[in-house]
C-alpha cells in the first residue's frame, strides 16, 4: 500500500483525486490540505506519506518553497508537482528544490496513479510535455545560457543538472535523449 497526501487549493480537484486514489487497491490517500502551512501543521512521523502530490500556485507559501521545508524534515518523502505550470523556470526550480516528478493537471487520473507507482518503484514521472522541456533545458542550452536565464551561477546549474540526472537515473545528455525516445520519461 502506497500512502499519498495531496496539497491542492482547489477543493474539487483535491477531493476528486483523493477519492480516485482511495478507490485503488494499492494506494491510500488520508492526508489532504489546501496550503503547505496547514499540511505542515498536520504532518508528523506517524502520518508521513510516502508520496505527496503538490500544486505550485497555492495560497500562502508556494509549492516550490514547500518542497524545501518538507524535504528538510522528511527527506524520504517523494514529491510530485501536479500543476498547470509548464514553463521551464518553474520546472527547473521544482526539480532543483527536490521534486521527484512533475505532472500537469491535465494528466488523467489513471496516469497519476501510474506515476505514483512509477515513483514508488524508483522512477521519475513526468508528463510528456514536461519531459520535453527538461530535455530542451539539458540538451538545448549551454550551462552559461541556463545560468543567465535563471539568474544563477554556472556551478549552480551544474549542480542542479547533476540532481536532475540523478532523478532521471541517467549520467549524461545522451541517456536523457535515449530515455525520452524510448518513452521512459
Amino acid at each position: 500500500m502506497i500512502s499519498v497526501a495531496i496539497i491542492e487549493d482547489d477543493h474539487e480537484v483535491r477531493e476528486a483525486i483523493c477519492s480516485f486514489l482511495n478507490s485503488q487497491a494499492d494506494i491510500l490517500c488520508e492526508l489532504e490540505e489546501e496550503t503547505v502551512e496547514k499540511f505542515l501543521r498536520r504532518l508528523s512521523p506517524e502520518n508521513a506519506p510516502e508520496v505527496i502530490l503538490m500544486d505550485i500556485g497555492l495560497p500562502g507559501m508556494s509549492g516550490i518553497s514547500g518542497i524545501k521545508l518538507i524535504k528538510e524534515k522528511y527527506p524520504d518523502i517523494d514529491i510530485i508537482m501536479l500543476t498547470v505550470h509548464n514553463d521551464p523556470h518553474k520546472i527547473f526550480q521544482s526539480l532543483c528544490a527536490g521534486a521527484s516528478g512533475y505532472l500537469l493537471k491535465t494528466t488523467p487520473f489513471m496516469e497519476i496513479k501510474k506515476s505514483i507507482e512509477e515513483l514508488h518503484a524508483g522512477g521519475a514521472p513526468m508528463s510528456p510535455q514536461i519531459a520535453q522541456v527538461v530535455m530542451d533545458l539539458v540538451d538545448g542550452l549551454s550551462y552559461k545560457m541556463i545560468a543567465d536565464k535563471q539568474g544563477v551561477s554556472i556551478e549552480t546549474v551544474r549542480t542542479h543538472i547533476k540532481h536532475i540526472y540523478t532523478k532521471l537515473h541517467v549520467h549524461c545528455k545522451a541517456e536523457v535523449i535515449r530515455k525520452s525516445l524510448s518513452g521512459e520519461i
